[in-house]
């Protein structure tokens, strides 16, 4: 291609010059990804504590030896990632790193307390990694012997968020981004216009694309320990905690993408250097041979990456989804960042042949043919049920996202008829603008003739004139075919909802997955007490003596763990109220060795009594011992199993 010298001064067609496709999708990436840094609430956590020992809210009798948490899936611990703190905020573990109690496929950690604890309540706070690299946290309070008043404020904001997590996510989505440009473009010239190699305006897109994962991938590499740890912004060129994050899954599969990325720089400056300037056929051929290869294995690599660290990596059958999740990641890119090659030829290059279009439609639909298996595979495997389809939030972003498929593949099809249009009309676009040719040159040659041999600077000026002119008219003529005007705006249609589906993608990837929200649920719905509501009694006694006969009934509200409020009506066998002078109340649950837990009554009106505060630590079997005295010799002890919790 040979460059014209440009005009001295700006053109009025350049101060009109039409938005340039990059600085479309900047502005288009900007407004989606900052309304949905507004709106979205924090990342879900992908571990979820499950359950507990003690449970939360639980109040012992006397203070266990350690505290165990079950976890949902693996998780990553670091040595101080359990703390139990005391009512005074003091340490209550013994400090050392949690203890691994896997048992099966029970993930479950514990933390050693110290010795002598008093009574009073206790906060669990606790931080840790989950296999597909989101960090989650969370806290818990149970009691001994009775709840207290404590000066520990549980934590505000869960791990991942703040400043640092904003910025994470934004580099995070600048990731995708920039992989499916670099990809999708380079795509786009090897496979549908060779001669793009060769256009600025393409090698701007597929450089930048380049440079963005880059950065992106440098900054997520310096974020992660504060990310997952911290929180803290100043902890980001902490070197240790650097060290501690290549030691980890998530930071080798950031180093390795960036080792690739240096591979794809030297990819790219092929592409755009010696590939671009070749001219025999034959050598191109080998060369195009040679640089796909290597590009679809980089490409593969770079997209292994995110398999290897995130959602598929962990689950059900992560031996089949780390592939599937490659082909996803390669199809989206091949789909998406050929469109904004695509509409980058159609708004900045002046003959991007109809050819070169009908190629892109046909690698399209193959993408579509494999995002479509792959996402239901991905979504069977995320998701698992139609309740959580419905029911979670991974699952409405899941139908959210299908939807933007859905109206994207509606305006590919209309971009395809207007590729049909492109093409029939491009034949006769090409006959008049070789008209317009032939016609400049007719006119001017005399004129050039007589002034080059006189003046050889004019004869330059003029030069560069006929090529002013050739190529405006050649751009005149361009815009006025309607099937390029046609397809150019229902590219960039597509490239506007392509935008806001990488936006909806991308916090897929750090939501909890609806399969793992649900049996997280089941599991805590499982180990948490049952919520049976009071408990009524009726207890029959006979102490012996005159009068001594009679019946207890007894509500415990709310009866369930924690706090609970006893009534007791005495009545003689005529089902009067009956006035005794004492009554007494015991609690014990046999199976954990816990008990009898004393209530002692107070009398209210004739035959009836309350107790409050009773404290029932766990659910269980109790038995109820009530004693009732009807004299000053008679009295009796009667018993009954009840199920409370």
């Amino acid at each position: 291609m040979t460059a014209t010298a440009p005009p001295s001064g700006p053109s009025p067609s350049a101060l009109r010059r039409p938005l340039t496709a990059a600085g479309l999708l900047t502005a288009l990436l900007g407004a989606v990804f900052g309304l949905l840094l507004a709106v979205a609430a924090p990342a879900s956590a992908h571990a979820a504590l499950t359950g507990s020992d003690p449970q939360d809210g639980a109040v012992v009798a006397t203070a266990p030896q350690q505290v165990t948490l079950t976890f949902s899936e693996q998780v990553a611990l670091g040595s101080d990632s359990i703390r139990v703190l005391d009512p005074s905020g003091k340490r209550a573990d013994t400090d050392a790193a949690p203890r691994d109690l896997h048992s099966g496929a029970t993930v479950k950690y514990g933390v050693a307390l110290r010795g002598g604890l008093p009574d009073g309540t206790y906060t669990v706070a606790w931080q840790a990694v989950s296999a597909d690299s989101h960090p989650v946290s969370g806290a818990f309070t149970f009691s001994i012997g009775a709840p207290s008043e404590t000066t520990v404020a549980l934590p505000g904001n869960e791990a991942g968020g703040g400043l640092v997590g904003t910025l994470y996510d934004i580099a995070r989505y600048a990731a995708y981004a920039g992989f499916i440009v670099l990809a999708g473009g380079a795509a786009f010239v090897l496979a549908c216009w060779q001669r793009g190699a060769g256009a600025r305006p393409l090698q701007r897109l597929v450089v930048r694309g380049w440079m963005t994962l880059t950065a992106a991938t440098i900054a997520m590499l310096l974020l992660r320990s504060s990310y997952t740890g911290s929180g803290k912004l100043g902890d980001v060129l902490d070197l240790d905690g650097l060290k501690a994050v290549l030691d980890t899954k998530p930071g080798a599969a950031l180093v390795s993408r960036l080792l690739l990325l240096g591979a794809s720089a030297l990819f790219v400056a092929v592409l755009f250097g010696t590939y671009a300037k070749r001219e025999d056929p034959r050598e191109k051929k080998d060369l195009t041979f040679g640089l796909a290869i290597g590009g679809a294995v980089i490409a593969a690599g770079i997209a292994g990456t995110w398999a290897l660290a995130e959602h598929a990596s962990t689950g059900v059958q992560p031996g089949i989804a780390m592939p599937v999740d490659v082909l996803h990641l390669l199809a989206v890119a091949a789909w998406l960042g050929g469109l904004a090659a695509l509409l980058t030829a159609l708004y900045r290059t002046p003959d991007l042949p109809s050819e070169a279009v009908r190629r892109f439609s046909a690698i399209a639909f193959v993408s579509v043919v494999v995002l479509v298996a792959t996402g239901i595979y991905q979504s069977w495997r995320q998701v698992g049920t139609w309740s959580a389809l419905t029911g979670t939030g991974y699952g409405q972003l899941l139908l959210v996202k299908v939807g933007l498929v859905a109206v994207l593949v509606g305006i590919a099809s209309m971009s395809r008829r207007w590729t049909g249009r492109l093409a029939a009309g491009s034949d006769a676009s090409a006959e008049v603008t070789a008209e317009a040719d032939e016609e400049t040159e007719a006119d001017e040659e005399p004129e050039a003739g007589a002034e080059t041999a006189e003046n050889p600077e004019r004869a330059a000026q003029l030069a560069r004139q006929r090529a002013a002119v050739a190529t405006a008219e050649k751009k005149r003529i361009r815009d006025a075919d309607p099937g390029r005007s046609g397809l150019r705006r229902s590219v960039l249609a597509e490239v506007g909802v392509a935008v806001a589906l990488l936006a909806v993608t991308t916090i897929l990837t750090s939501t909890e997955p609806g399969r793992t929200e649900e049996e997280a649920a089941r599991s805590s719905a499982a180990a948490a007490p049952a919520q049976s509501g009071p408990v009524n009694l009726s207890l029959p006694f006979d102490t012996g003596g005159e009068n001594g006969k009679g019946t207890v009934r007894m509500d415990i509200d709310p009866g369930h763990t924690g706090a609970n409020v006893i009534h007791l009506w005495i009545e003689d066998p005529g089902r009067k109220a009956m006035d005794v002078p004492e009554v007494k109340l015991a609690f014990t649950l046999k199976s954990k060795d816990i008990g009898p837990l004393p209530a002692v009554p107070v009398r209210l009106t004739e035959g009836h009594w309350t107790a409050t505060g009773l404290q029932i630590p766990i659910a269980g079997d109790w038995d109820v011992a009530v004693t009732v005295r009807t004299s000053d010799i008679d009295q009796t002890t009667v018993t009954k199993n009840v199920k409370i919790g």
